[in-house]
């Protein structure tokens, strides 16, 4: 551990002791929130981020390792093990370069060569090497007639010269100082290139951008490599990449032929030209592609997370009596009402969209819904009819004495939830689309609760997403949704068991255990409380108890994010301010004044102090930003609404390294391209918008045949 901590602390420009003490950490069970959070003065305030790059790294480099001690001990099996290698093996810094130098000595499945050793050949390749390093004149043709042997399948002396061909070509390809530099090439110089092959029509394809695509392999965008590598599954294009010969052959040439006699230069020449064409270019474009293609998932995978925290995030409208609609022209509309803790209240369909005395039937039966839950919120989900549907709501809220505020709700993933086991097991009598309108209400009440039920892939914030790497894809989305969990604090009495789950130190099978708990005992009058649950140590409590909050209990601190563990040090600044605790945060002028020196302790210093005083200044406040909405100008129902030059209030429902997509409310989304974001250039569109932010935008273009919108955010 200490030989990849010192690692770690170079590559990430980190003291040892700070990767000591964060490897430490996560050795002895703690998460990354609470390390961030709780244990500033060990690892000398690194945030999350740093935490994560620590662990990720150490991860890798902990399989460095292992593969290193597996690929010596096979060479020293195999007796070929020298110094210089091991010196070179122990020197390797990445995956890439291990399997270099341990491919010659990788069991491998009959080759050519192979089958020329079987011969009885590398004799003879071996005297043909020694011959080009000592520049001697001497006929292949008359060394090779020792080797003649008609048993073996050599029947003549060109079979014995081609043969010991095979075997040297095999060297050669196999060289990692030669892989180095073809890959480095390949990465500098190669073009990859598209085609849409035969049988596809000009524009009947979604990728006729690719049609005849050709860009240098180091600066391709991430965007169009998945994009083409999808097009290739799909059996739609043809991918390769290219590299001219003429610029790799006569480096290798210079490199490895030292003989000035014209029979071995040409011997040689022929050789490696056929190591690189069938050996070398094959395998070594297949993994620089791959490389490619990682350093794309990465790209994909980090705007993904990017627009799930920013979704996650998303400012709540508060726990307040709300209805949920879920709009729809034949079927109805599916009214859901849910309290100001997200319970169920009651369902009802109705349909404004019939005849006028349906009309008047579901607003008779709206108006009293609202009036009888005394509703404050009303979700309307954003997919068919929604905009028909927010009109006809807004004419019954002209009837009420204290209308509700309404919002358009970003419906992605309800219908995926309202079907999911975890929907089910909440509401097994109801009705998959009831399901949906409550989750809708639920997603304005706080986003954060509600979508962690969903499945990220399913929320619609992605770019080929599905392309990546899978696993990678989930542990960087979990991640995404742990931190922002953690981040928000969670109420303990209210937490679905979804929700728990990402809460530092709690397991599925203990936030199970949390919700059984509650259901028999009722609501936590306490944190202490929380190791009654079944299978909750001292450890998971430890790791959990700052990031639940309990509003109104026994403790005023169990509603922040103090961790209990600090609780006295509370107690003793409380005492020499002669304030009872729950009125501690009116003293805020006071508690600026204090000097933290005196409270400090061998585990909570000066920063956990800080934080502490920070918290108690604005005790249980959500981090969360103000809430907001985007105002859908009347009229504009559908795409053909739209003209060039309509200015529009929208919300922004996903970023990807081309542009943003907003929602003008005409049910398909617009696109405002990278070049069209401000009035000067942008190389990152998440330094202008993030997910859930309101916009004005310019609409560009309308094409309705491809329900397509282009739209601008400049102002020039």
């Amino acid at each position: 551990m200490t030989s990849i901590a010192a690692t770690l602390a170079t590559e990430l420009s980190l003291r040892p002791a700070q990767i000591e003490a964060t490897l430490a950490l996560f050795a002895e069970g703690a998460t990354v929130p609470f390390v961030a959070r709780y244990r500033k003065e060990r690892t000398g305030n690194l945030d999350e981020v740093q935490l994560r790059q620590i662990a990720e790294r150490y991860q890798y480099l902990t399989e460095l390792e292992n593969r290193r001690q597996t690929v010596l001990s096979e060479i020293e099996a195999q007796g070929k093990l020298t110094a210089a290698l091991k010196s070179a093996i122990l020197a390797c810094q990445h995956k890439t370069e291990l399997e270099d130098l341990y491919l010659p000595y990788r069991p491998k499945r009959r080759t050519r060569a192979t089958m020329a050793k079987e011969k009885g050949l590398e004799p003879l390749a071996q005297q043909i090497e020694t011959l080009n390093q000592s520049g001697q004149r001497r006929p292949l043709t008359q060394i090779a007639q020792a080797f003649v042997n008609p048993e073996q399948g050599v029947q003549t002396e060109a079979d014995a010269l081609a043969g010991a061909a095979d075997i040297l070509a095999e060297q050669v390809a196999e060289r990692a100082d030669l892989r180095r530099y073809v890959r480095d090439q390949l990465l500098k110089r190669g073009q990859v290139t598209a085609q849409v092959k035969k049988g596809h029509a000009e524009g009947s394809t979604k990728y006729e951008m690719y049609r005849a695509y050709q860009t240098p392999v180091r600066s391709i965008a991430s965007h169009n490599l998945l994009a083409i590598l999808r097009g290739e599954r799909d059996g739609v294009l043809k991918v390769a990449l290219d590299l001219e010969s003429e610029r790799i052959l006569p480096t290798l040439e210079q490199r490895l032929i030292k003989s000035s006699v014209p029979e071995i230069r040409q011997f040689y020449g022929d050789l490696i030209q056929d190591a690189y064409q069938r050996l070398m270019k094959p395998s070594l474009t297949s993994e620089v592609m791959a490389e490619k293609k990682a350093w794309a998932d990465d790209v994909s995978i980090q705007t993904f997370e990017a627009n799930l925290k920013n979704l996650l995030l998303s400012p709540p409208a508060g726990m307040k009596p709300t209805l949920g609609i879920d709009p729809g022209f034949r079927t109805g509309c599916k009214v859901a009402a849910v309290d100001g803790t997200g319970k169920f209240l009651e369902y009802q369909a109705i349909f404004p969209h019939q005849s006028e005395r349906q009309r008047q039937q579901a607003a008779t039966t709206l108006g009293t819904m609202i009036r009888q839950h005394q509703i404050e919120l009303i979700a309307i989900g954003n997919g068919t009819a929604s905009r028909e549907t927010d009109a006809f709501v807004g004419e019954v809220l002209k009837t009420v004495s204290h209308p509700p505020v309404k919002v358009l709700v970003n419906e992605s993933g309800a219908s995926i939830y309202s079907a999911s086991e975890v929907a089910a097991a909440e509401f097994p009598e109801l009705d998959v689309t009831v399901r949906g309108a409550i989750s809708i209400a639920r997603r304005l009440q706080d986003p954060l609760a509600e979508l962690v039920k969903i499945d990220p892939k399913s929320i619609g914030v992605g770019q080929y997403q599905h392309d990546v790497d899978q696993k990678r894809l989930k542990q960087k989305l979990d991640d995404t949704i742990e931190s922002c969990v953690n981040y928000v604090g969670v109420d303990l009495n209210m937490a679905s068991r979804e929700l728990l789950t990402y809460v530092s130190g709690i397991t599925p099978t203990v936030a199970n255990n949390i919700v059984a708990y509650r259901n028999t005992h009722g609501a936590f009058r306490s944190r202490q409380q929380l190791l009654k649950v079944k299978k909750l140590g001292p450890k998971a409590f430890e790791q959990a108890a700052g990031f639940l909050r309990i509003r109104d209990g026994q403790n005023p601190l169990d509603n922040t994010a103090v961790h209990p563990e600090s609780y006295r040090i509370v107690d003793a600044i409380a005492a020499d301010l002669a304030l009872p605790l729950a009125q501690i945060s009116t003293a805020a002028d006071r508690l600026k004044q204090i000097d933290i020196k005196r409270y400090t302790t061998e585990a909570a210093g000066e920063l956990t102090l800080q934080d502490i005083l920070q918290e108690l200044e604005k005790p249980g406040r959500d981090p969360r930003a103000q809430f907001t909405y985007a105002k859908f100008q009347d009229g504009i129902n559908e795409i053909t609404d739209l003209k060039p030059e309509m200015t529009l209030e929208g919300v922004v429902t996903n970023v990807t390294n081309f542009g943003a997509f907003v929602d003008v409310g005409v049910h398909q989304d617009g696109l405002v391209h990278i070049s069209q974001m401000a009035d000067r250039f942008v190389s990152d569109p998440n330094d202008i918008v993030k997910v859930g932010q309101v916009v004005t935008v310019r609409v560009l273009e309308v094409n309705t045949q491809l329900k397509r919108i282009g739209l601008s955010m400049r102002q020039g």
